[in-house]
């Protein structure tokens, strides 16, 4: 239905706001079905770069799973990053690395974690609480790969001040020892 109404578009005029939402509804159902091929070949289809990216933005804006998010921050940075404001394209940046971050933890628990996808230093201290250690050392190790030469809105010394502050917690007893006495 999706390929009539874009063939429909090609032939009679079709007022720009209805030819970006039938392409977000399709591009946001290829996304869902896990077909990011396609939904590649459909961005390319679209020859007018401002419904392109119009497009990529506003299902970026809906939430999509966890793979969709990923894609459309993956493809608006690498192919929008100059058309987008510094503020956007740090929050965009922030998703995929995020995103990029839950890929790493185990499938069963990432639903736990997805409301954080867009805050990945957020994500890293939840982690920390929830003693998962094992889990934030991969999640670390991932962001300072992505973390190599960008402006996201926070540096490797966020992320090192965050590990240092809970280790300290993690040394600090509220208690003090007693001794016996005989």
């Amino acid at each position: 239905d999706y390929e009539l109404c874009e063939e429909w578009g090609h032939l009679y005029p079709v007022p720009r706001e209805d030819l970006i939402n039938l392409h977000r509804q399709h591009l946001l159902h290829l996304l869902e079905m896990g077909d990011m091929e396609k939904a590649l070949q459909l961005l390319q289809r679209i020859e007018d770069p401002g419904i392109c990216l119009a497009i990529s933005e506003q299902s970026l804006d809906q939430h999509p799973s966890l793979a969709a998010s990923h894609f459309l921050a993956d493809y608006l940075t690498g192919h929008f990053y100059a058309n987008l404001t510094t503020a956007r394209r740090n929050e965009i940046q922030a998703l995929y690395m995020g995103s990029k971050v839950l890929l790493t933890l185990p499938e069963l628990t990432r639903v736990n974690y997805f409301h954080l996808s867009s805050r990945p230093l957020l994500m890293l201290e939840q982690l920390l609480m929830n003693m998962k250690v094992d889990w934030v050392a991969v999640a670390v190790q991932t962001l300072h790969q992505l973390l190599a030469g960008q402006e996201v809105g926070f540096t490797v010394e966020d992320i090192d001040n965050l590990l240092s502050k809970y280790a300290e917690k993690a040394l600090n007893f509220p208690f003090a020892l007693k001794e016996k006495r005989s």
